[in-house]
């Protein structure tokens, strides 16, 4: 019987701690035999046989201190294609030392209405109460700050339990809970209540700077307006955005957001896409160009047909992958993890050594020495070290998501720090993709007349090169004649009868069959050809009226983004399937080495070659030819616009093709390494500091937790810092 899935929503969650707490007592239920957990996305997927007792699996969850709903129930195994990327499959068993905080629901709103809250401040103003008791009653001795203490500790304690019995017993609950006991025992109730006390507030300011990653990344959802205006017969009715369907047509007004991706079918004006696509200043949009959900109409009414269903537009999707890529653990994530399973139970065998050895072997006093080894304790706690590399990445994922920089995983994003050649299609990728007019020749009359009579020839054709001649002539706005008797002579061009008079357009070669051209006209013509553009030459009765050249011309932003690339050490090439002469001609304009006439596994077997020269290979493209190469690079990056195959097949995507994207992507990943140093050391650090402070007897149990929660709090709001947009 073919295993189902089940979805659930987790509250509560704020580190990939809490997420392998989690993952490794669902993995003990019967009949489970895969799970995924995600952070970002506060969601769980469990894979399990029909007969596994669900209702079991979620009391475990709830028993760690977790919310835990029902998201979709149960789903055949087909039908979730992204539940189980290759970088989430963890050992069984697998489990890092982490916390179980007061979960009862993620720090969302105002942070004194939630659960976390209400317990730290319930067990601060207990330590305060204590604290007046003690000066008033002094004879009453420990007893206030052990009640005190015991608000905080019971719940930590009963998860400590539960995390113990659900496959993980060094838990920081368990910790905290030995540590708070024995200073009960050993006559320290006030500092056991001090501790309990400060971890709770470390915990809180925890889940609040942890919420700003997920809440960066889900404030993208709430531009796309809940309403949009559909066109229905001669009138406008307002619905649900939501419920909008593909091929549907919307009005959107001057000064609203755009509800749906869709193309342009009437109207025309400015488009403010910055909080998309992170454009500086709006872009004006005509009929036939794409507009993104969320972005903002400036100043004239648009007729748009949807392109995507609400699930499936740009924001979602952006999300969607999002929080997909959390789900992944970079190499240096996995590392810790694996080193976190060893540390604390070394942590705990070292502490229990600091309080036995010295009394036992060189007569030191057993009080002094065990409350030393209470504080070691709290001291090697692994809260930090775990959250250190997550924290950094999920907030480096949901930066650059907002950019348009999609990231497939903490590998991805690990991997684009080291590159070192970046190759990159041409068209679509270096080159907009679609031909321009970039010469207007008149042998005879003007550029006007040209233009014209061209244009006039073309209306009606969808090829890319009538287009070009279409739009140059919108652009001039020229008026355009009425033509008679058009017609395509196959392979050569296009004629018709415009005032009267037989008109052609058409290749060189075409032309000069009919008439004959002067040398320099055939001069002018070589030259452009040589520019690596395509040449449509016009006769009007018999007369070389001019010419019109035509070139997939470079992305504005090229040039600078190659040089971006070149002045960070990254050599860039081009590997394209276009005739060398016009690649050669993009190269030399660009500044980019060339390499032309490939076939899709010759871009592969370059990507190899590369390699083997000891490069590390980050392979940019746009189509289903670029996919094996994609996939044969260290990083594969789709270009914004391209084929679904290249965006599945590369492990990244700028989404709005802007090449010097590729360039920030580089400069995200070394900040991310950068900042992940920086958390390891604070965390090792401030436990070096307090590890040696307190063997000496200068720091004791509250300074050993500010050590814990502090060096988590420290790492976690620097790695809030990458929630910056990155810079080019």
């Amino acid at each position: 019987m073919d295993p189902l899935k089940t979805r659930y929503r987790i509250d509560g969650m704020d580190c990939g701690g809490c997420a392998a707490k989690i993952e490794t007592a669902v993995r003990r239920c019967d009949g489970v035999t895969e799970v995924v957990v995600s952070v970002a996305g506060h969601s769980m997927m469990v894979e399990h046989d029909p007969k596994t007792d669900l209702t079991s699996l979620t009391k475990r969850v709830k028993g760690l201190g977790y919310g835990i709903t029902a998201a979709g129930g149960s789903l055949p195994e087909a039908d979730n294609d992204h539940a189980e990327p290759p970088s989430t499959q963890h050992d069984k068993g697998h489990g890092s030392p982490g916390h179980v905080h007061d979960h009862g629901e993620p720090i969302q709103g105002p942070w004194w209405k939630t659960t976390k809250a209400r317990l730290m401040l319930a067990s601060g103003a207990a330590f305060a109460v204590a604290l007046i008791v003690s000066q008033i009653a002094p004879g009453l001795g420990q007893w206030p700050f052990t009640a005190a203490m015991l608000i905080g500790l019971i719940p930590i304690g009963r998860r400590a339990f539960m995390a113990a019995l659900s496959g993980t017993p060094f838990s920081i609950e368990m910790l905290m809970t030995i540590a708070a006991i024995g200073a009960v025992f050993l006559g320290a109730s006030e500092e056991g209540a001090a501790v309990v006390s400060l971890f709770l507030v470390g915990e809180l300011l925890e889940g609040v700077a942890a919420g700003k990653a997920r809440a960066s990344i889900q404030a993208l959802t709430k531009l796309v307006p809940k309403t949009a205006f559909i066109e229905k017969g001669d009138g406008v009715i307002e619905v649900p955005a939501e419920t909008l369907a593909v091929d549907d047509v919307i009005l959107v007004r001057p000064g609203d957001r755009i509800p749906a991706d869709g193309v342009i079918v009437s109207g025309g004006g400015s488009v403010d896409e910055a909080p998309v696509t992170g454009e500086s200043t709006p872009v004006h949009k005509a009929p036939g160009d794409q507009v993104f959900a969320g972005t903002v109409n400036a100043d004239a009414a648009l007729h748009v047909r949807v392109t995507a269903a609400a699930a499936d537009n740009t924001i979602a999707r952006v999300v969607k992958l999002v929080e997909e890529a959390q789900e992944s653990k970079a190499p240096t994530e996995r590392f810790i993890d694996r080193f976190s399973t060893f540390y604390t139970p070394a942590v705990v065998l070292a502490a229990a050594a600091v309080a036995v050895v010295p009394p036992l072997m060189f007569g030191g006093e057993w009080q002094a020495w065990i409350y030393k080894g209470l504080a070691i304790l709290l001291i090697g706690c692994p809260c930090a070290l775990v959250i250190s590399t997550p924290a950094a990445i999920a907030a480096s994922l949901s930066a650059g998501a907002r950019r348009g920089l999609l990231l497939k995983g903490g590998t991805v994003l690990e991997s684009l720090g080291k590159i070192t050649l970046a190759a990159f299609d041409k068209t679509g990728t270096l080159t907009e993709g679609k031909p321009q007019v970039t010469d207007v020749l008149a042998f005879s009359g003007s550029e006007a007349d040209v233009l014209r009579d061209a244009a006039a020839l073309e209306t009606g054709s969808s090829h890319p090169l009538a287009s070009a001649i279409l739009a140059r002539a919108a652009a001039d706005k020229i008026a355009l004649p009425k033509v008679a008797d058009a017609a395509a002579v196959g392979g050569k061009g296009v004629t018709g009868t415009i005032d009267g008079t037989q008109v052609f357009l058409g290749s060189a070669e075409a032309a000069s069959a009919q008439v004959s051209l002067s040398p320099e006209q055939a001069s002018r013509i070589n030259e452009l050809n040589h520019e690596g553009k395509s040449v449509s030459v016009l006769l009007r009765g018999g007369t070389v009226l001019g010419a019109i050249a035509m070139r997939d011309e470079p992305r504005p932003d090229a040039m600078s983004g190659l040089a971006k690339l070149k002045a960070m050490g990254v050599r860039t090439v081009m590997l394209t399937g276009d005739n060398p002469q016009t690649a050669e001609a993009i190269g030399q304009t660009l500044g980019i080495e060339v390499r032309a006439g490939l076939l899709p596994q010759d871009k592969q077997a370059i990507i190899r070659e590369f390699q083997a020269q000891g490069f590390k290979v980050a392979k940019v493209g746009d189509g289903i030819n670029d996919a094996p190469a994609l996939a044969a690079a260290e990083v594969g990056i789709a270009m914004g616009g391209g084929t679904d195959v290249a965006l599945e097949t590369a492990g990244a995507a700028v989404l709005h093709g802007r090449v010097g994207d590729v360039a920030a992507m580089i400069t995200l990943s070394k900040r991310t390494m950068g900042n992940i140093g920086q958390n390891i050391t604070i965390a090792l650090g401030l436990k070096a500091v307090f590890l040696v402070t307190t063997v000496m007897g200068i720091t004791g149990l509250w300074p050993a937790i500010l050590a814990d929660t502090g060096a988590t709090v420290l790492v976690t709001m620097n790695a809030m810092r990458l929630l910056r947009s990155p810079k080019d």
